[in-house]
Protein backbone atom coordinates (compact mmCIF):
# COMPACT_ATOMS: atom_id res chain seq x y z
CA UNK A 1 0.00 0.00 0.00
CA UNK A 2 3.27 2.60 0.79
CA UNK A 3 4.73 1.59 -2.14
CA UNK A 4 1.95 2.42 -4.41
CA UNK A 5 1.27 5.50 -2.54
CA UNK A 6 4.79 6.57 -2.97
CA UNK A 7 4.36 5.56 -6.67
CA UNK A 8 1.30 7.88 -6.86
CA UNK A 9 3.37 10.94 -5.44
CA UNK A 10 6.24 10.16 -7.68
CA UNK A 11 3.97 10.41 -10.28
CA UNK A 12 2.13 13.78 -9.66
CA UNK A 13 5.48 15.53 -8.76
CA UNK A 14 6.90 14.71 -12.09
CA UNK A 15 3.85 15.50 -13.84
CA UNK A 16 4.06 18.78 -11.79
CA UNK A 17 7.84 19.33 -13.15
CA UNK A 18 6.70 18.59 -16.69
CA UNK A 19 4.35 21.45 -16.28
CA UNK A 20 6.40 24.06 -15.31
CA UNK A 21 8.81 22.66 -17.43
CA UNK A 22 6.41 23.42 -20.32
CA UNK A 23 5.04 26.55 -19.45
CA UNK A 24 8.40 28.38 -18.64
CA UNK A 25 9.63 29.11 -22.25
CA UNK A 26 5.89 30.58 -22.75
CA UNK A 27 6.38 32.64 -19.76
CA UNK A 28 9.93 33.66 -21.30
CA UNK A 29 8.36 34.45 -24.55
CA UNK A 30 5.69 36.38 -22.91
CA UNK A 31 8.05 38.89 -21.35
CA UNK A 32 10.03 39.04 -23.99
CA UNK A 33 7.15 40.53 -25.88
CA UNK A 34 6.38 42.80 -23.60
CA UNK A 35 9.74 43.97 -23.33
CA UNK A 36 9.79 44.88 -26.99
CA UNK A 37 6.04 46.23 -27.14
CA UNK A 38 7.15 48.90 -24.55
CA UNK A 39 10.56 49.65 -26.49
CA UNK A 40 8.26 50.20 -29.34
CA UNK A 41 6.09 52.50 -27.47
CA UNK A 42 8.74 54.61 -26.63
CA UNK A 43 11.04 54.84 -29.58
CA UNK A 44 10.40 58.36 -31.34
CA UNK A 45 9.53 57.19 -35.01
CA UNK A 46 10.18 60.85 -36.21
CA UNK A 47 13.26 60.84 -35.03
CA UNK A 48 14.36 57.94 -36.33
CA UNK A 49 13.72 58.50 -39.68
CA UNK A 50 14.88 62.02 -39.65
CA UNK A 51 17.90 60.84 -38.75
CA UNK A 52 18.27 58.25 -40.98
CA UNK A 53 17.25 61.20 -43.98
CA UNK A 54 20.26 63.15 -42.32
CA UNK A 55 22.74 60.61 -42.39
CA UNK A 56 21.62 59.77 -46.22
CA UNK A 57 21.47 63.25 -47.10
CA UNK A 58 24.48 64.41 -46.11
CA UNK A 59 26.96 61.79 -46.79
CA UNK A 60 25.15 62.20 -50.43
CA UNK A 61 25.75 65.88 -50.32
CA UNK A 62 29.09 66.16 -49.34
CA UNK A 63 30.37 62.64 -51.35
CA UNK A 64 29.15 63.71 -54.56
CA UNK A 65 29.69 67.23 -54.09
CA UNK A 66 33.21 67.19 -53.44
CA UNK A 67 34.00 64.71 -56.37
CA UNK A 68 31.68 67.08 -58.07
CA UNK A 69 33.75 70.19 -57.47
CA UNK A 70 36.94 68.36 -58.33
CA UNK A 71 35.44 67.49 -61.76
CA UNK A 72 34.55 71.61 -62.23
CA UNK A 73 38.19 72.09 -61.62
CA UNK A 74 39.44 69.69 -64.24
CA UNK A 75 36.90 70.67 -66.80
CA UNK A 76 37.60 74.46 -66.47
CA UNK A 77 41.81 74.27 -66.44
CA UNK A 78 41.12 71.48 -69.60
CA UNK A 79 38.73 73.43 -72.00
CA UNK A 80 37.55 77.06 -70.40
CA UNK A 81 41.64 78.32 -69.88
CA UNK A 82 45.06 77.58 -70.16
CA UNK A 83 46.34 80.55 -67.91
CA UNK A 84 46.76 79.64 -64.29
CA UNK A 85 45.94 82.88 -62.66
CA UNK A 86 42.54 83.41 -64.76
CA UNK A 87 41.10 80.66 -62.38
CA UNK A 88 43.28 80.66 -59.28
CA UNK A 89 40.59 82.07 -57.51
CA UNK A 90 38.11 79.72 -58.66
CA UNK A 91 40.18 77.09 -57.40
CA UNK A 92 40.58 78.54 -54.09
CA UNK A 93 36.93 78.74 -53.88
CA UNK A 94 36.46 75.45 -54.30
CA UNK A 95 39.12 74.03 -52.16
CA UNK A 96 37.11 76.44 -49.65
CA UNK A 97 34.35 75.08 -50.42
CA UNK A 98 35.83 71.06 -49.71
CA UNK A 99 36.58 72.26 -46.36
CA UNK A 100 33.54 73.08 -45.51
CA UNK A 101 31.95 69.86 -46.62
CA UNK A 102 34.50 67.92 -44.35
CA UNK A 103 33.35 70.10 -41.33
CA UNK A 104 29.61 69.68 -42.39
CA UNK A 105 30.47 66.04 -42.48
CA UNK A 106 31.62 65.57 -39.16
CA UNK A 107 28.88 68.09 -37.56
CA UNK A 108 25.85 66.66 -39.04
CA UNK A 109 26.61 63.25 -37.78
CA UNK A 110 27.50 64.09 -34.42
CA UNK A 111 24.43 66.68 -34.10
CA UNK A 112 22.13 64.00 -35.77
CA UNK A 113 23.13 61.47 -33.00
CA UNK A 114 22.27 64.25 -30.32
CA UNK A 115 19.00 64.98 -31.92
CA UNK A 116 17.90 60.69 -31.70
CA UNK A 117 18.91 61.00 -27.95
CA UNK A 118 16.90 64.10 -27.20
CA UNK A 119 14.35 62.22 -29.22
CA UNK A 120 14.25 59.25 -27.50
CA UNK A 121 14.12 61.31 -24.10
CA UNK A 122 11.85 63.47 -24.69
CA UNK A 123 9.00 61.07 -26.78
CA UNK A 124 9.23 59.09 -23.34
CA UNK A 125 8.34 61.71 -21.45
CA UNK A 126 5.46 62.51 -23.47
CA UNK A 127 4.38 58.87 -23.45
CA UNK A 128 4.07 59.19 -19.43
CA UNK A 129 3.16 62.46 -18.77
CA UNK A 130 -0.45 61.87 -17.70
CA UNK A 131 1.42 59.24 -15.22
CA UNK A 132 3.55 59.82 -12.36
CA UNK A 133 6.49 61.08 -14.52
CA UNK A 134 8.05 64.69 -14.05
CA UNK A 135 10.28 66.52 -16.18
CA UNK A 136 13.03 68.40 -14.96
CA UNK A 137 13.71 72.22 -15.46
CA UNK A 138 16.85 71.25 -17.19
CA UNK A 139 15.10 68.88 -19.52
CA UNK A 140 13.12 71.05 -21.00
CA UNK A 141 15.80 74.18 -21.22
CA UNK A 142 17.47 71.44 -23.36
CA UNK A 143 15.04 70.86 -25.58
CA UNK A 144 14.31 74.41 -26.01
CA UNK A 145 17.95 74.74 -27.25
CA UNK A 146 17.36 71.62 -29.31
CA UNK A 147 14.74 73.47 -30.94
CA UNK A 148 15.95 76.66 -31.25
CA UNK A 149 19.47 74.95 -32.97
CA UNK A 150 17.52 73.27 -35.29
CA UNK A 151 15.66 76.08 -36.47
CA UNK A 152 18.68 78.32 -36.77
CA UNK A 153 20.28 75.23 -38.95
CA UNK A 154 17.19 74.90 -40.80
CA UNK A 155 17.53 78.14 -41.59
CA UNK A 156 21.08 78.13 -43.12
CA UNK A 157 20.36 74.72 -44.74
CA UNK A 158 17.85 76.55 -46.99
CA UNK A 159 20.61 78.87 -48.53
CA UNK A 160 23.24 75.68 -48.72
CA UNK A 161 19.88 73.88 -50.67
CA UNK A 162 19.69 77.11 -52.99
CA UNK A 163 23.37 77.19 -53.60
CA UNK A 164 23.70 73.40 -54.86
CA UNK A 165 21.04 74.48 -57.46
CA UNK A 166 23.54 76.61 -58.67
CA UNK A 167 25.47 74.15 -60.42
CA UNK A 168 23.16 72.08 -61.60
CA UNK A 169 21.47 75.03 -63.55
CA UNK A 170 24.77 75.47 -65.01
CA UNK A 171 25.47 71.99 -66.17
CA UNK A 172 22.05 71.51 -67.20
CA UNK A 173 21.98 75.04 -69.90
CA UNK A 174 25.49 73.67 -71.03
CA UNK A 175 24.15 70.28 -71.70
CA UNK A 176 21.05 71.89 -73.41
CA UNK A 177 23.23 73.67 -75.94
CA UNK A 178 25.09 69.93 -76.68
CA UNK A 179 21.82 68.70 -77.10
CA UNK A 180 20.90 71.80 -79.75
CA UNK A 181 24.32 71.18 -81.38
CA UNK A 182 23.74 67.20 -81.69
CA UNK A 183 20.23 67.67 -83.35
CA UNK A 184 20.38 71.24 -85.28
CA UNK A 185 17.40 70.62 -86.91
CA UNK A 186 15.58 71.85 -83.29
CA UNK A 187 17.42 75.32 -83.32
CA UNK A 188 17.16 77.76 -86.02
CA UNK A 189 20.66 78.91 -84.40
CA UNK A 190 24.17 77.95 -86.53
CA UNK A 191 25.86 74.96 -84.73
CA UNK A 192 29.00 77.68 -84.40
CA UNK A 193 27.22 80.53 -82.42
CA UNK A 194 26.01 78.09 -79.89
CA UNK A 195 28.43 78.19 -76.73
CA UNK A 196 28.88 77.52 -73.40
CA UNK A 197 30.53 80.71 -71.78
CA UNK A 198 32.01 80.03 -68.23
CA UNK A 199 32.81 83.76 -67.41
CA UNK A 200 28.85 84.46 -67.92
CA UNK A 201 28.16 82.95 -64.61
CA UNK A 202 31.13 84.06 -63.18
CA UNK A 203 32.94 80.87 -63.14
CA UNK A 204 35.89 82.47 -64.87
CA UNK A 205 36.57 86.47 -65.31
CA UNK A 206 35.60 88.46 -68.13
CA UNK A 207 39.59 88.94 -69.09
CA UNK A 208 40.00 84.80 -69.51
CA UNK A 209 41.18 83.34 -72.85
CA UNK A 210 39.28 81.62 -74.13
CA UNK A 211 36.30 81.82 -71.44
CA UNK A 212 34.08 79.78 -73.72
CA UNK A 213 33.26 76.71 -76.11
CA UNK A 214 31.44 76.61 -79.10
CA UNK A 215 30.12 74.51 -81.53
CA UNK A 216 31.47 71.12 -82.13
CA UNK A 217 34.39 71.39 -79.69
CA UNK A 218 31.61 71.72 -76.89
CA UNK A 219 29.52 68.81 -78.05
CA UNK A 220 33.19 66.53 -77.84
CA UNK A 221 33.18 67.94 -74.16
CA UNK A 222 29.60 67.15 -73.41
CA UNK A 223 30.46 63.56 -74.68
CA UNK A 224 33.22 62.77 -72.18
CA UNK A 225 32.95 60.90 -68.98
CA UNK A 226 34.49 63.72 -66.94
CA UNK A 227 31.45 66.25 -67.96
CA UNK A 228 28.94 63.40 -67.73
CA UNK A 229 30.31 62.59 -64.44
CA UNK A 230 30.40 65.93 -62.89
CA UNK A 231 27.29 66.67 -64.25
CA UNK A 232 25.48 63.43 -62.63
CA UNK A 233 27.47 64.12 -59.21
CA UNK A 234 26.15 67.59 -59.11
CA UNK A 235 22.48 66.36 -59.26
CA UNK A 236 23.10 64.06 -56.42
CA UNK A 237 24.61 66.45 -54.56
CA UNK A 238 21.54 68.19 -54.88
CA UNK A 239 19.16 65.30 -54.28
CA UNK A 240 21.30 64.90 -50.96
CA UNK A 241 20.89 68.91 -49.96
CA UNK A 242 17.36 68.24 -50.20
CA UNK A 243 16.78 65.34 -48.21
CA UNK A 244 18.70 66.93 -45.09
CA UNK A 245 16.62 69.52 -45.36
CA UNK A 246 13.65 67.42 -45.08
CA UNK A 247 14.98 65.66 -42.36
CA UNK A 248 15.82 69.38 -40.46
CA UNK A 249 12.14 69.74 -41.03
CA UNK A 250 11.26 66.79 -39.67
CA UNK A 251 13.69 66.64 -36.65
CA UNK A 252 12.24 70.29 -35.60
CA UNK A 253 8.90 70.02 -36.05
CA UNK A 254 9.06 66.31 -33.68
CA UNK A 255 11.22 68.34 -31.32
CA UNK A 256 9.05 71.13 -31.05
CA UNK A 257 5.86 69.22 -30.75
CA UNK A 258 7.59 66.82 -27.57
CA UNK A 259 8.72 70.40 -26.14
CA UNK A 260 5.28 71.99 -26.45
CA UNK A 261 3.55 68.84 -24.65
CA UNK A 262 6.50 69.20 -21.97
CA UNK A 263 5.82 72.79 -21.58
CA UNK A 264 2.50 73.19 -21.39
CA UNK A 265 1.38 69.54 -19.93
CA UNK A 266 4.41 68.83 -17.88
CA UNK A 267 5.08 69.57 -14.11
CA UNK A 268 8.44 70.75 -13.75
CA UNK A 269 10.65 70.18 -10.93
CA UNK A 270 13.73 72.10 -9.89
CA UNK A 271 17.19 69.92 -11.03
Amino acid sequence: MSSSWNYMEEKAEFEVTALRLETRPHKHLTGLLECCARCLVGAPFASLVATGLCFFGVALFCGCGHEALTGTEKLIETYFSKNYQDYEYLINVIHAFQYFIYGTASFFFLYGALLLAEGFYTTGAVRQIFGDYKTTICGKGLSATFVGITYALTIVWLLVFACSAVPVYIYFNTWTTCQSIAFPSKTSASIGSLCADARMYGVLPWNAFPGKVCGSNLLSICKTAEFQMTFHLFIAAFVGAAATLVSLLTFMIAATYNFAVLKLMGRGTKF
